[in-house]
Parts: structure tokens; sequence; C-alpha cells
């Protein structure tokens, strides 16, 4: 799939801090030994010399493969001291080799397989995690939690017709999605929640897309609109840009709120159906939230893309009454 420019320079840039901040803390390492054990900094200084006189002596020429050899056996002999001096001491013999957080690629992004230059799969995850990113620039991520979910705002009072108080409901609801994030992975049902106006549906999906977020998966928040329009002025632009729609299909957990408030059309209805059904075959999660029920999207959707949401998606239904009006 294709990237931004903005995307890739975001991506390369993130490796590029890992690799430096890996490189950084195992200088500190050597000048933390270096100050207890002053023969280990003038090993390593000599060490270094080592390469250069063996430089030195192939230029020479001469009896070339004599003085390669001493001053290869010398190296050698220094490198096991100092490797002597570390671990005596409790330190790990490679205590002064970076620790990369890929050790496949060693944070540069790419490795070497049978002989060819492939793009390594940490560059990929950074790379999607970067265009998730970008995409949810805008998005309230940070403003839900399942913390400041409070219960408090459902009535107790068991309605007659449900056998259930909202209270209590919700609390199975909190439990469910709480559940949910803990046990998260890209291949995890897809939900619908369905409920009136301000009953937390938003609050509950940002607070699962925030746990997700935390474990290192790649989740786009949008609302049904923002989603319409932004797909509208990809193709309508005459651009070649497939990669929000790709991205749409391919990040880890993808959210839709607000679905039945955008601009209903062909383009719009089939649009947010194939994003559905792509990662419905991909067998990738979908949280959409809607204000209206089976009946209202069935009136205001096709019969397939109803289906293909209620056959693949666990129900969560919301009760109550906008608790926004019961906090004021």
């Amino acid at each position: 799939m294709g990237y931004s420019n903005s995307v890739y320079k975001a991506a390369s840039d993130t490796l590029h801090e890992r690799r430096l901040n890996a490189e950084k803390a195992a200088e500190r390492r050597k000048e933390e030994v270096y100050k207890k054990f002053p023969r280990v900094k003038e090993l390593e200084k000599q060490i270094s010399v080592g390469g250069i006189k063996t430089a030195r002596a192939v230029l020479a020429g001469g009896d070339v493969k004599d003085a390669v050899s001493k001053l290869r056996d010398q190296n050698l002999a220094m490198q096991a001291e100092v490797r002597k001096i570390l671990t005596d001491n409790g330190y790990p013999e490679n205590y002064f080799e970076p620790d990369y957080f890929c050790k496949k690629c060693n944070d540069k992004g790419y490795c070497d397989i049978n002989g060819k230059t492939v793009r390594c799969s940490c560059m990929k995850s950074a790379l999607i995690a970067c265009a998730c990113a970008e995409l949810n620039r805008n998005a309230p991520l940070s403003l839900s939690t399942f913390e400041s979910f409070n219960l408090e705002y459902y009535d107790k009072t068991v309605d007659p017709k449900l056998k259930v108080s909202p209270y209590d409901h919700m609390s199975r609801v909190l439990r469910y999605c709480q559940n949910y994030a803990d046990n998260f992975n890209s291949h995890s049902e897809s939900i619908l929640m369905k409920g009136a106006t301000g009953l937390g549906k938003t609050h509950l999906s940002l607070a699962i897309a925030n746990e997700a977020i935390k474990r290192g998966y790649g989740v786009i928040y949008a609302s049904a609109p923002q989603l319409v329009s932004k797909l509208e002025k990809i193709y309508f632009s005459n651009k070649e840009d497939d990669s929000t729609f790709d991205m749409l299909v391919e990040c880890d957990l993808l959210i839709i709120d607000d679905l039945g408030t955008e601009f209903h059309s062909q383009f719009s209805v089939s649009q947010l159906y194939n994003i559905f059904n792509s990662r419905m075959l991909s067998n990738k999660p979908v949280i959409i939230n809607t204000n209206l029920t089976i009946r209202d999207l069935q009136e205001n959707y096709t019969d397939r893309f109803v289906s293909r949401i209620c056959g693949n998606a666990r129900q969560l239904d919301f009760l109550g009454r906008d608790i926004r009006i019961r906090r004021k």
C-alpha cells in the first residue's frame, strides 16, 4: 500500500530516534565502566588503534600476513580481557553493545534476507502507527477512559419491559468493553453499539481505542461524516491516492462513530459497505456507533450492508437517559 511522504518521514524519524537512543545509552554504559575501571578504557583505545595499525600494515606491503595475524591476535586478547573485567564485576559481556528495539535490523528499518534488502517488520509497524496518527490528528482519542466512565448517571430503577435497570445493564456493557480492551487483538470480534444520543457509546469506544493504542495496535477513529467527506475528496480529486482506503481496511481497529449522521448517497453507502466488508473478509474488527435502530439502519442502508453488520458484530444496546443532560 502507498503512504504519504509525511508518513514515511515520521516512521523513519521514529526508527532513527530509537537507534540514536540505543547508541547513546550504550555510550553512557561505557563511560560508567570507564570511570570504575580505567583499564577497560585503555584497552578499548588500544583495540581502536589496532584497527588503524592493521590498515597501515596492509598499505605498507611486505610480510602482510604475519603482521595482520599478530595484530589480530593482540586485538582478540585485549577484547577477551575487556569481557573478563566486565563479567568478573557482574556486567554482561555485551554491555557496551547498543540494545536496539528491533534485533532484526538494529532499528534501521531494512534488513537483508537471502541477499535482498527488504523492509523490516518494525518499519511496517511504524508506518501503520504513523499513518493512523495522521488520520487521527483531530480525533479526541485521549479524552475518554474506562476510569472516567461514571455509572452513577444511569437510573437504578428496573425497567418493567426489559426487567433490568439501565444501571445494571450498563454495568454489564462496561465490563464487556473492559474485557474486550484487555484481550484485544487484530482479530477480535466487531461491535455494533446502538442507543440514543448521550449514553456513552463514543466514550467507551474511545476507551477501548486508548487501551489498544497503549498496547501498540494501530487504531483509526473517525465519525461517519468525516470519513465519507474524506473519501469523497480523494475520489473526486482525481488523485491516485489509495493509502487512506487501504489504511481503513488494514489498521488493527477501525472505529466509525455516529453512523447515520453522514450525508446519504449511493457513494457513501457503497464506500462504507466496501470498508466494512473488506475488514470482515480479513477478519479485522470494526466498532460502529449509531443512534439508529436496526429498522432505521435497514431504511437508510442496503439490506446487504445491514445483514453484514448484524451478522458479524456483537450488538451492545445502550440504555438510559442522555447523561450529558443529567450532568448539568
